[in-house]
């Protein structure tokens, strides 16, 4: 950590708690990361996985484009991520399209969809969390859970 041309302060990515940490990096590569000693959440401390969160970083295997296996297919493709996002899009928009209710069958507003449903991760935190549950409420989503809370 001595070495490190910068020290940037992060959050743990692998569940809600939202534990402070210290990413150290050398020419422009990730190179440790601890905990956090001013983090008011774990005030430096990281569990066995938060500590080893600099191998998920930096692990030969980590996937770093999108991949699309089409329907029928038995091999994955990569795919832009621009294509993935627009196919991801198309999908939602479509599906919010034909399952949207104005209103119930005595003329009262609904504005909803219950063709939209989201199950969110315990890996995500809370400011993510609160965007999410925003984005799909607005959406008209009924069903927005998080793994956390199941």
């Amino acid at each position: 950590t001595k070495t490190a041309d910068k020290v940037v302060q992060s959050i743990c990515p692998y569940c809600a708690v939202g534990c402070g940490q210290r990413v150290y990096i050398k020419d422009e590569k990730v190179i440790q990361i601890e905990g956090d000693p001013d983090s008011p959440v774990s005030r430096g401390r990281l569990c066995p996985k938060g500590a080893a969160s600099e191998k998920l970083v930096n692990s030969p295997m980590r996937e770093t484009r999108c991949r699309y296996r089409r329907p029928g297919a038995s091999e994955w493709e990569y795919i832009s991520l621009e294509q993935a996002t627009d196919m991801i899009s198309e999908r939602f928009l479509e599906a919010r399209r034909e399952t949207w209710e104005d209103v119930d069958h005595e003329g009262r507003p609904l504005n909803r969809t219950l063709g939209v449903h989201f199950l969110g991760g315990a890996t995500l935190d809370s400011e993510e969390n609160y965007l999410i549950k925003k984005f799909f409420s607005a959406a008209g989503a009924v069903s927005i859970e998080n793994q956390a809370r199941i």
